[in-house]
């Protein structure tokens, strides 16, 4: 059960991954485009900015909850590596604790932001609903509270093949 738990978590990061990467890559696109149009054709495109805006949120929410998982987010441990090991367990499962409460915080009220907003149109884009643009807020909370159980129950996934693919090898000789 707990492999494949884990396979299931390693396919949400894969897709966490992709999805932000997606997003910056069609954000080095559009932005240009708004400039060509603007400076060049003399005319501006209403579009490009509320997409690239939309996708910069995906990009943020997606993207911190795979570095979440991968350990790959800013940390400042100056303090807690000076503890002494009990107390730094202690605290790494209060900081597991106040992540879920943060996870679930933005999960539930992005939900219910998206769901009051729906019935609204974006000004530049009127056939998208404003709700829309915030989806990625509840759905990169979702996986970031997949993460986090993740987490506390099988404990860091940071080591992982999925995660440490692009990770150079060092080869460690006997003295």
């Amino acid at each position: 059960m707990k492999n494949k738990l884990l396979y299931y978590s390693d396919q949400l990061y894969l897709a966490c991954i992709w999805i932000s990467g997606l997003s910056v890559i069609a954000m080095s696109l559009i932005i240009p485009w708004g400039i060509f149009t603007r400076y060049v054709l003399g005319t501006g495109s209403q579009w490009p900015e509320p997409i690239a805006i939309v996708l910069m949120v995906v990009f943020t929410f997606f993207g911190a909850s795979a570095a979440y998982r991968a350990r790959a987010h800013i940390a400042v441990a100056m303090v807690t590596e000076r503890l002494p090991k009990p107390v730094q367990r202690v605290l790494a499962k209060v900081i597991d604790v106040l992540m879920l409460i943060v996870a679930v915080f933005v999960t539930f009220y992005g939900t219910k932001l998206c769901l009051e907003t729906w019935g609204q149109t974006v000004g530049q884009l009127p056939w998208m609903p404003v709700g829309a643009t915030y989806l990625p807020v509840p759905l990169g909370g979702l996986t970031t509270v997949v993460f986090v159980l993740e987490h506390i129950v099988f404990g860091q996934q940071g080591d992982r093949a999925v995660v440490t693919f692009d990770h150079e090898k060092v080869k460690v000789e006997a003295v």
